[in-house]
């Protein structure tokens, strides 16, 4: 299962109705390259009363943070009054001393004071 594929289960159980936005460019290099909507967004998610963008990624939590606190177009997203949260996944024992793993989400809110 990828990190993707947990985030869309993820954002379901919880109620809302999602759908994927990034893209996969085969003919871009020798082995392809994925495009994320605005360079920040994979996911799309709606509940009735609110829009949700989100970023998956797995461990690499530090540098999505970085790119999306980088980015105008989450700035912009923000003030067009739609919610934006970066979803990282990395596994983790079920019990301190234990050998049972089990994937958790790390989940980032963000608001327009972080970009001041």
């Amino acid at each position: 299962m990828t990190n993707t594929s947990r985030t869309l289960k993820y954002l379901r159980d919880r109620g809302w109705e999602v759908g994927m936005v990034e893209r996969y460019l085969s003919f871009a290099g020798k082995f392809g390259k994925r495009v994320d909507l605005f360079n920040i967004i994979d996911i799309i998610g709606m509940n009735g009363k609110q829009i949700l963008a989100v970023q998956s990624c797995g461990q690499a939590y530090s540098e999505h943070n970085k790119k999306i606190l980088a980015s105008p177009m989450a700035v912009k997203w923000l003030e067009s009054g739609g919610l934006l949260w970066l979803v990282s996944w990395r596994k983790l024992k079920l019990k301190r001393g234990g050998k049972a793993m089990r994937w958790k989400p790390r989940v980032k809110k963000y608001e327009l004071k972080d970009f001041s």
